[in-house]
């Protein structure tokens, strides 16, 4: 079986030549395999979302590849690579039409990359999907989805990121604008569909705490670069002071931890 996602040699940098020049990723590799479920840690300006958007097409890169099952999508249009991406944001307005409803919000994930046709709605088993939110929202069909909370559109989001099985679902800190008992919640909403549904997913996190506990992997981004990776056993009996010990050994550095939250 081969990898999920190939990520070989990428470098992106912004603004080069001028004197706000950014390296934000300075030859990164990376291969997943199918069922992955990374945590992505590092500080402000490490990488993280830039890597996440490498692989969406936000902006083209400059030089490397990517490839997800088998299919190279480098130089395809961020439309085109949507067909193999589901994504969550950290703002959970971003991911829903907040004047639409529940349910057209749904159909429209539903049938991406179909054509529409009369059958407009959501089918019983999508509905049934509604239910393992666990928020009461499949009595809620017809309700704007502007007049949710922030936690519960988050919730909305993920599943509806997730209905189509994407290749590579990417989570880009999707807990860090909810409160601390929201947050819980969806992350562990995040866990079940991303274990149930057997995805290949890659998770960006500020929590320290939540990397080393979810996921069969975790990886560390410093200056562009991968400077840590870690299997799940590596990872499961480790505490945020051995994580800080790796990062000064690896990156030569201490950890700024007023630019990483400990959770």
């Amino acid at each position: 079986m081969g990898y999920m996602l190939e990520i070989q040699d990428v470098h992106k940098t912004f603004n080069a030549g001028t004197i706000n020049e950014k390296v934000a990723l300075n030859g990164v590799n990376l291969n997943l395999n199918p069922g992955d479920f990374v945590t992505i840690i590092g500080g402000n300006g490490a990488g993280k979302s830039t890597t996440l958007n490498a692989i969406a097409g936000v902006w083209s890169i400059d030089a490397g590849k990517i490839v997800i099952d088998g299919v190279d999508i480098t130089k395809l249009s961020e439309h085109k690579r949507a067909a193999f991406l589901g994504r969550v944001f950290q703002d959970p307005m971003t991911g829903t039409a907040a004047t639409m409803s529940i349910e057209e919000n749904m159909a429209i994930a539903a049938r991406r990359g179909q054509r529409r046709g009369l059958g407009w709605g959501i089918t019983k088993k999508e509905k049934e999907s509604l239910k393992t939110l666990d928020l009461g929202l499949e009595d809620r069909l017809s309700s704007k989805v502007g007049l949710l909370s922030g936690g519960q559109r988050q919730a909305i989001t993920l599943l509806m990121a997730s209905l189509k099985k994407p290749k590579l679902l990417l989570l880009d800190e999707h807990t860090a604008a909810l409160d601390p008992k929201t947050a819980a919640k969806v992350l562990e909403l995040t866990v079940k569909i991303v274990e149930e549904e057997k995805l290949t997913a890659m998770m960006v996190t500020h929590n320290m705490k939540d990397a080393l506990r979810i996921g069969n992997r975790l990886i560390m981004l410093h200056n562009g670069n991968i400077i840590l990776d870690l299997s799940k056993e590596e990872k499961q009996n480790m505490e945020v002071s051995d994580l800080l010990k790796m990062f000064e050994r690896a990156s030569g550095e201490e950890m700024d931890n007023d630019r990483m939250l400990l959770g």
